[in-house]
């Protein structure tokens, strides 16, 4: 442990301290304030005799010449057991639940590292969540980064906490869990997660680390490591499948950029710091499968875009990384559709690897399919009615239109606390296409028609 008097400038939540030696780089430090107050942070920068220190709740009050800094000669790490299970910790991964503190089995760097491409395992196993629009249309496959698509106001928290209660690999004798990364949250949202997960009994196969709206924004960058650090032990330590949520993804990109702010750099897209992608991929890049190991880290990213703009640069980063998006519509939302999510411009790359013959059913593919073909000529008939009129429509658009009406009030819309197998969300589907005519159905093969339109029929 090596302590200076030496800080010589200070900028939002960053101090320089100058005549340092053997600092590294994410090295732990205490600051003591004059009045015996210690508040911690770690190292951002080291350029010669200088360090760049990021103080985690922030410098108020903080006297240069009288305040001492303890560089600690080790970096941020997290205690982990099979007791972290069912626990909530705050953003420097401290229990925030009254409970005891965790007696590690281990101690890991929160600062993991991305899975080696060359070490990747293909996802190929189906997630059920029990949602309907995501399961039947965009299927969630294991070791998948899927990122959830919102916006101000609309009930990402609701669905989020509707995929912490009924996520579960099917057909898996593998633990099953769920680490939820909560970053800058009010203290509503916080105690909705909590109680609901208490309610549930979700809080048994969860771990949680939250960060409120009145805490320091700077805990926010670790929330998401601290997150897959947790993860990382739960599944190639304990060979647990482990589904990560981030929420709000948004604003730890804000707190990036106050970081960048304050170290002045140039500015990239809309103030965003230019290395914004870089830091992004670090954190989504640690979800995956491994070859050889049991376990896997499938990842949802939860993000509101600023004015529901999908080109805004954090939706935008996002999408190059993650392999497709869930997108929550306002107009659904409007609608009073709940879940409100948009299958058409939702996507899933990886569906097709965890469909089908022994990990949902045969016919999953080809009804997905349809269905998607089917709702889009239904919005195209309701946007064609609003312009001209529902008389200019053919009998055809009609039946379009009013299939496109009952897609989303039977087969997306559910209640919050519904849980649908995927084999009753495959059945909806096929009922809610009785009403086309078959020479329509070219999506499907004519086995499938035969077998699964016939049962619908009875």
């Amino acid at each position: 442990m090596r302590e200076y008097l030496t800080i010589s400038h200070i900028s939002g939540p960053l101090v320089i301290v100058e005549k340092v030696s053997e600092v590294k780089y994410a090295e732990l430090v205490e600051v003591e304030f004059l009045d015996g107050r210690i508040r911690r942070g770690s190292v951002l920068e080291v350029d010669k005799d200088k360090a760049l220190v990021q103080i985690y709740e922030g410098t108020s009050g903080l006297d240069i010449p009288a305040s001492k800094v303890r560089f600690l000669g080790r970096t941020q790490t997290l205690g982990l057991s099979r007791e972290i299970i069912g626990r909530v910790f705050d953003g420097q991964g401290n229990p925030r639940d009254g409970g005891p503190q965790i007696i590690p089995e281990l101690r890991l760097d929160i600062h993991g590292f991305p899975i080696n491409p060359q070490a990747r395992d293909y996802p190929c196993e189906f997630i059920q969540t029990g949602i309907s629009a995501i399961d039947g249309m965009n299927p969630l496959v294991r070791g998948q980064k899927l990122p959830l698509f919102s916006g101000a106001g609309l009930p990402h928290a609701r669905i989020t906490a509707q995929i912490v209660r009924q996520a579960r690999v099917l057909g898996s004798q593998e633990g099953f869990a769920v680490v939820l990364g909560a970053m800058g949250i009010t203290f509503e949202e916080a105690d909705f997660f909590i109680s609901d997960f208490n309610r549930t009994g979700a809080i048994e196969k969860l771990v949680a680390f939250i960060n409120l709206a009145d805490e320091p924004a700077i805990e926010r960058i670790s929330i998401p490591r601290l997150a897959l650090t947790c993860a990382e032990y739960l599944a190639f330590n304990l060979e647990m499948h482990v589904l990560v949520i981030l929420i709000d993804m948004s604003l730890y990109c804000e707190s990036l950029r106050e970081v960048s702010s304050a170290r002045k750099e140039i500015p990239g897209r809309r103030g965003y710091p230019g290395y914004m992608y870089t830091d992004l991929a670090t954190i989504y890049e640690r979800a995956g499968r491994i070859k050889g190991k049991a376990g896997s880290i499938t990842l949802i990213p939860v993000l509101s875009m600023p004015e529901d703009d999908k080109t805004h640069p954090i939706p935008d980063l996002t999408g190059y990384i993650t392999e497709g998006q869930i997108m929550v519509s306002r107009e659904l939302h409007r609608k009073g559709i709940y879940p409100p999510i948009d299958v058409l411009p939702s996507l899933s790359r990886l569906k097709d690897k965890g469909i089908g013959i022994g990990k949902t059913r045969q016919d999953h593919a080809d009804l997905l399919n349809q269905l998607y073909a089917c709702y889009a000529k239904g919005k195209e008939a309701r946007e064609l009615a609003i312009i001209l009129g529902e008389a200019a429509l053919s009998d055809l658009d009609r039946i379009y239109l009013e299939f496109s009406e009952r897609f989303e009030q039977e087969f997306v819309n559910q209640a919050e606390n519904e849980e649908r197998s995927i084999q009753q969300t495959l059945d909806i589907g096929w009922n809610l296409l009785r009403m086309i005519p078959r020479r329509e159905l070219k999506r499907i093969s004519e086995e499938f028609i035969k077998k699964y339109l016939k049962e619908a029929d009875r």
